[in-house]
């Protein structure tokens, strides 16, 4: 890894984390339910945030799960989970995704939560045990080298969380890694029109702020046909910075395995 990108790494790994401490200690002075506090939730631009799931998700999940959703959309609403499938999700934060794919998964389910941040991690355990969720693991890690074998995930889901690899290649070729045949990915991401350039997308944001490190969407649609993927099918869902945009990403690994590369 090159100084630039552990320096871009360490950015995100601060950012979340000072977003995970913000959101478990924002309840610390709560004397019950009818105290009127709890968690405060991290800013987010607009396009953002909690306010992406529908309101009957939202209640069924830790009030602190909620408040650290930073994502750009709702990838278990697009993943289509079914009962009884393995699922992954990259960059898991504090947990909502991970909590929301296990209840459509259903006990006989299994999903794992994989974060590169302490902070973030703690207080997606801590999710978990409020949501008395007992078909759900979290696992330490990067996007980039998943902690998991081969062949095991039925479903690979994430939020707003690839754009911020800066070796996205090695991101596509980890989730078709560990996709079993005829495995499908299901994520949001930001992507940028075909005709932005990284300095056109670094002026509309940061790379810590999901924006700078966009791909294209001619980018996102090679790299994970590099990978080895078909069926790709990517679309905008909202704007979130001119000519950038929320988008729903799809994608299938053959049924015969097909072949990863980088």
């Amino acid at each position: 890894m090159s100084e630039q990108s552990a320096d871009l790494r360490e950015t995100v790994r601060r950012r979340y984390a000072a977003a995970a401490v913000k959101v478990a200690g924002g309840g610390a002075a709560c004397c019950g339910p009818e105290s009127g506090c709890g968690p405060e939730p991290v800013e987010t631009e607009e396009g953002f945030g909690s306010a992406l799931y529908a309101s009957g998700e939202r209640d069924v999940l830790p009030a602190e799960a909620v408040a650290a959703s930073l994502g750009c959309g709702n990838p278990t609403a697009v993943a289509d989970l079914r009962e009884g499938e393995r699922v992954l999700d990259l960059g898991s934060g504090g947990g909502i995704d991970v909590l929301l794919s296990a209840r459509r998964v259903g006990p006989t389910g299994k999903v794992y939560g994989l974060d590169m941040t302490e902070e973030m991690l703690a207080l997606a355990l801590a999710n978990r045990e409020r949501a008395g969720a007992t078909n759900v693991e979290f696992l330490k890690g990067t996007i980039e080298a998943v902690p998991l074998p081969a062949n095991t995930i039925d479903v690979v889901i994430s939020n707003c969380v690839i754009n911020l690899s800066t070796d996205k290649a090695a991101v596509f070729a980890e989730a078709f890694r560990v996709l079993a045949p005829g495995g499908r990915i299901g994520v949001t991401d930001v992507v940028a029109d075909d005709d932005l350039s990284p300095g056109q997308r670094a002026e509309r944001g940061d790379h810590v702020g999901c924006i700078a490190g966009a791909l294209t969407f001619a980018e996102y649609r090679e790299g994970l046909s590099a990978a080895g993927f078909t069926d790709i099918e990517i679309m905008p869902t909202h704007s979130v910075a001119d000519r950038m945009h929320s988008a729903v990403v799809r994608a299938v690994k053959p049924a015969d395995g097909g072949r990863a590369s980088l």
